[in-house]
């Protein structure tokens, strides 16, 4: 069996607070690459829940961050999309992401 690995690198502050982080991608020649924010969800089959790591450094950009959730729930439509074939509730779910740009102010 193959494997690879996806790694992500954080350096925190004398307050725990994430100054800096790379991540590394095998496969996709990533290596080292610098990252202001990373969410990662696995699912927990035997508790059936999701669970998540949220990060991202503190000189974060708030803007940057809103596009960068506006762009999660798109591929969230998206990846919903392929699982399910569910193209209706998949159109919803880009709707609700485009609501979402213009009342976080990333569209008009």
């Amino acid at each position: 069996m193959r494997k690879t690995q996806i790694t992500i690198e954080v350096e925190l502050d004398e307050n725990h607070i994430p100054e800096k982080m790379l991540w590394n991608a095998q496969d996709g020649g990533i290596e080292k690459q610098e990252t202001k924010a990373t969410m990662i969800s696995v699912w927990d089959n035997k508790t059936m829940e999701a669970l998540r790591i949220d990060l991202w450094t503190k000189d974060m950009p708030v803007d940057q961050m809103k596009m960068f959730l506006h762009q999660i729930l798109v591929s969230l439509g998206n990846t919903y999309q392929r699982a399910t074939g569910e193209e209706d509730v998949a159109a919803w779910m880009e709707e609700m992401a485009e609501e979402f740009a213009v009342k976080s102010a990333i569209k008009m």
